[in-house]
């Protein structure tokens, strides 16, 4: 049992989660981006802010950017900016829909000309991920339609496929792209890449730097994330995580608030499959926007969630739930399940953190440092960061 804890233990501690630096900006609705004092202003802002998750969760090293929102003149030296602060940059995100020109659509537009545009942005992407060392590419398409017979729906995927193939070239020897998959919204009769079939066909088609993010809010009620996350990784094809939670679509809500048990039952397929081992270079990131909680003791509490899942996953009795598997006893095997996932694991990522040097709550320890009422009154002047911005 020691020697089990022990390596528990060491696999908690070498997790990486990646915070997206528009978690730390506001965001709202369809209605209302609603505002709160000490919201970053620029980039190196949500830098430092991303900082402070690292220094308290001790597994949060990396920050997405998203593109044009976190545009700035010289990448390398926020890409320095960051490495100051223990921090490196990850994914880039790009943006194909907030822009007039994408109301058709972006790559998969009928106009060749509007879809020029699109991948010159893609292309764009690429050299700020030369700037930054960044190594993924991750892109989501708003592309689709909302009538029947608005436009072809193979020759939309003709498009969307010469597009990728264009980026694909570009790509340097350690980078990648990931590629997100969303069922509807904003189009509604069909989107473009709806679904993980969808996303990993053309990263087949594409090659080994091309696979499948998965984002957790962007399925229909019902669907089984864990198999999709278990085949993906059976393909190697599982490039990452955008980690939220949603009730009715996609409400980029706080990972584990709507169903925690889900995202425990996920997280058990990654830790059996593998996925947690550096050489599947699965990454685990964040996709949420904080609308009226507290921005980044929201990130952390994220962070935390991911963890407690990911202990509760390593804590499963793999041999004794092969053994009712290959017994066909059913309820045994659902029992060892649920005994890992109703263990309390709190005290044990206590005691990895104090092992770590750090404090055993960080909600309380960020509390207690008092950043939030610096950047409060710091951050005065200025435009905001929020969504779209």
């Amino acid at each position: 049992m020691t020697v089990v804890r022990e390596a528990v233990k060491a696999a908690l501690k070498s997790q990486r989660i990646e915070t997206p630096s528009w978690g730390y900006g506001n965001s709202g609705t369809r209605f209302k981006v609603f505002t709160q004092t000490g919201v970053p202003r620029t980039p190196w802002e949500k830098l430092d802010d991303a900082s402070k998750v690292h220094e308290f969760t001790g597994v949060a090293p990396k920050v997405s950017l998203h593109i044009p929102w976190d545009r700035v003149e010289d990448y390398a030296a926020l890409a320095g900016y960051a490495k100051e602060r223990d921090l490196e940059l990850g994914a880039i995100n790009s943006n194909t829909f907030q822009d007039d020109d994408y109301t058709l659509g972006s790559v998969c537009h009928p106009d060749p000309k509007t879809r020029r545009k699109a991948v010159r942005h893609l292309l764009e992407c690429v050299d700020i991920m030369d700037a930054t060392g960044s190594t993924d590419l991750k892109l989501w398409f708003a592309d689709g339609t909302n009538y029947p017979g608005q436009d072809d729906i193979a020759a939309r995927q003709d498009r969307l496929a010469e597009a990728l193939a264009a980026v694909y070239g570009r790509l340097g020897d350690e980078q990648r792209i990931l590629l997100e998959y969303k069922f509807f919204e904003p189009s509604f009769y069909t989107t473009d890449v709806p679904d993980w079939g969808t996303s990993y066909a053309h990263c087949l088609r594409l090659g080994p730097k091309a696979q499948v993010v998965v984002d957790t809010g962007h399925h229909a009620p019902g669907t089984n994330i864990e198999f999709i996350v278990a085949f993906l990784l059976r393909e190697g094809k599982l490039g990452g995580f955008d980690f939220n939670s949603r009730f009715y679509a996609d409400d980029d809500l706080m990972v584990g608030s709507a169903d925690p048990f889900q995202l425990f039952r996920i997280m058990h397929e990654v830790a059996k499959n593998g996925g947690l081992e550096a050489a599947t270079n699965v990454a685990f990131m964040l996709d949420q926007c904080h609308n009226i909680e507290a921005k980044i003791p929201a990130v952390i509490r994220s962070v935390m969630n991911v963890q407690e899942a990911t202990a509760k996953a390593l804590l499963v009795d793999r041999d004794a739930l092969t053994a009712a598997q290959h017994t066909g006893d059913v309820l045994a095997a659902n029992s060892v399940l649920m005994d890992a996932y109703n263990t309390d694991v709190r005290p044990l990522l206590r005691e990895v953190r104090e092992e770590q040097g750090l404090a055993p709550d960080p909600v309380a320890a960020y509390t207690a440092s008092g950043w939030q009422a610096r950047i409060a009154a710091e951050r005065v002047g200025g435009e905001q960061a929020g969504w779209g911005a």
